[in-house]
């Protein structure tokens, strides 16, 4: 029975995956053609190998200091979205006064205004601070993202047990102690899970870079891309390439990171 029920279910799985890998070929198949090739049929296979479209976007765009970019913005914000994410859930968790309630109620309520409503008063307050045009205020801004790690790890925090905490006070731990010590550990799988998530939002992200970045040195991978709609215009194979370039490292991370989110989600299950 078990057997039937798999082959049904790869039966239906298969042409659903074909088509949401519909256009990723598209894009990829794209890349290797001329623009006369790419205008007579898209969903043909190239003639020949025609790698001359890598050459030219490597050559006439920044990609290397977009992608170092990238990676710095990447890496910092998602470090400060773990950091607060986790020591928020921590405080409010262990708290026990109106005070950590209402920090509590304020994170919801934070939590469900969008984002886009608060561009324009953050956009000042970043340029009273001089951080417009700054990667560095690229990674203030993200750290707002704390919010949504917060409701995560707090959801699993509530799963471990209590007197794990209460040992560790009677053993002399003071709160940073018992965060850094019992709980930081206790909790990674959910912070891998976390970590995941936001480093694709943070990565592949278009609205926050556009508003507050407008050097063209300071550029990310995704605003070259929106910036290359104009230099390539016509010169589609050429757009193309520079999107698979930019979507390669996020489909690496994913493939090996689908682990961590799958083993995160299931011990929280569990637990």
């Amino acid at each position: 029975m078990k057997q039937n029920r798999g082959i049904i279910l790869s039966v239906i799985m298969l042409p659903i995956a074909c088509v949401m890998a519909l256009p990723f070929y598209y894009v990829l198949v794209n890349t290797l053609k001329t623009q006369q090739e790419t205008a007579a049929n898209p969903l043909a296979l190239p003639s020949t190998l025609d790698f001359d479209n890598y050459v030219q976007v490597l050559t006439t765009m920044p990609i290397l200091q977009s992608f170092l970019n990238t990676l710095y913005v990447t890496v910092f914000s998602i470090a400060l979205m773990l950091l607060i994410g986790s020591m928020a859930a921590f405080g409010v968790l262990i708290g026990k006064g109106r005070f950590a309630t209402a920090i509590g109620v304020m994170l919801v309520v934070a939590f469900i205004v969008p984002g886009q409503a608060t561009l324009i008063p953050l956009y000042h307050m970043l340029a009273g601070l001089q951080l417009v045009d700054s990667l560095n205020g690229l990674i203030l801004m993200y750290s707002c993202g704390s919010i949504f790690c917060y409701f995560l790890i707090i959801g699993y925090m509530r799963s471990l047990p209590s007197e794990l905490f209460e040992a560790a006070r009677i053993d002399g731990a003071g709160p940073f102690r018992v965060y850094w010590s019992v709980v930081l550990p206790l909790i990674r799988p959910i912070l891998a899970t976390v970590g995941v998530f936001q480093t694709m939002w943070v990565w592949n992200d278009f609205i926050t870079p556009n508003v507050f970045i407008n050097s063209p040195d300071k550029q990310t991978l995704v605003l070259q891309v929106y910036t290359a709609v104009g230099q390539f215009t016509t010169d589609w194979p050429a757009f193309m390439t520079l999107s698979l370039i930019v979507l390669i490292p996020m489909v690496i991370f994913f493939i090996l990171a689908q682990r961590q989110i799958v083993s995160g989600l299931a011990s929280g299950s569990v637990k």
